[in-house]
């Protein structure tokens, strides 16, 4: 029997999955990329469901695009657009749009559009061992899986371009250093982290995190006015939660919350 393209693992209150093709360090093929989108599509309608680990087996996370897919065929001209619109677009704009916290745990390379996939998470936590490359210049190719928007926005557009234009690899340590991830950790400890952050938030008022997330979101592109005008609409949603009145109350009481977290 054919392993799992990606493996799900239902915690209580989260969900780990993990992108199962180790021999290919996780490169993503078309059959892989429709097993993600199932997985990522089953934790949104599962509403215990309050946080996503995405991972990778074996010794790296994830090493992009596999060449071997049927995207490159020798005498022929591609159209390397279509792939990207019909797997990596959709992927990236699911994980943004997600309504609970997504931990990217990067054990290993993370290359390529699986760089940019991890980057996609809310939280991103990597082994020390861990390496960053766009390694797209490579291959004469650009950026793609959200590269050319979020590198910039997260280390400046000066880092972003160098390290596009040279490919060279961006170490984990350093990463952190210039605030492209959350944190370096030591490799035994990534996945114990990872489930401690997954185990906090599967504890907490989710749909609310979620209205945090559509905020940051849009500021990337609102006016000053236009964001001052979200967060107030926002805050009103929030305010008629469930979650609100509780935190409220627990506050008062002084007590732990116990949140409801998605409705």
């Amino acid at each position: 029997m054919e392993p799992e393209l990606v493996v799900t693992d239902i915690r209580d209150g989260y969900r780990v999955l993990m992108l199962n093709r180790p021999d290919r360090l996780n490169s993503f093929t078309a059959a892989m990329h429709k097993a993600l989108m199932a997985a990522l599509i089953a934790a949104e309608a599962d509403t215990s469901c309050r946080a996503i680990i995405l991972t990778g087996a074996g010794r790296g996370f994830c090493a992009g695009q596999d060449l071997s897919d049927g995207v490159y065929t020798p005498g022929e001209t591609p159209d390397l657009s279509a792939t990207i619109e019909t797997y990596y677009n959709p992927l990236i704009r699911k994980l943004r749009s997600l309504p609970m916290p997504v931990i990217s745990a990067v054990n290993g390379v993370a290359a390529g559009a699986g760089a940019n996939v991890a980057f996609a998470g809310d939280i991103v936590i990597a082994g020390r061992s861990a390496k960053f490359v766009q390694s797209f210049a490579k291959l004469g190719l650009v950026p793609d899986a959200g590269g050319t928007w979020i590198l910039p926005r997260l280390i400046g557009v000066a880092r972003a371009r160098a390290i596009a234009l040279l490919a060279e690899p961006v170490a984990a340590e350093q990463a952190e250093a210039w605030g492209m991830i959350w944190k370096a950790i030591d490799d035994a400890e990534l996945m114990t982290e990872a489930h401690r952050l997954a185990a906090h938030f599967a504890t907490q008022p989710t749909a609310g995190l979620a209205l945090m997330k559509r905020a940051f979101d849009l500021s990337e592109t609102n006016s000053l006015d236009q964001q001052l005008d979200l967060e107030r609409d926002l805050q009103g949603d929030a305010g008629r939660l469930p979650d609100y009145s509780e935190g409220v109350t627990a506050f008062m009481e002084k007590r732990a919350p116990r949140f409801v977290g998605r409705q």
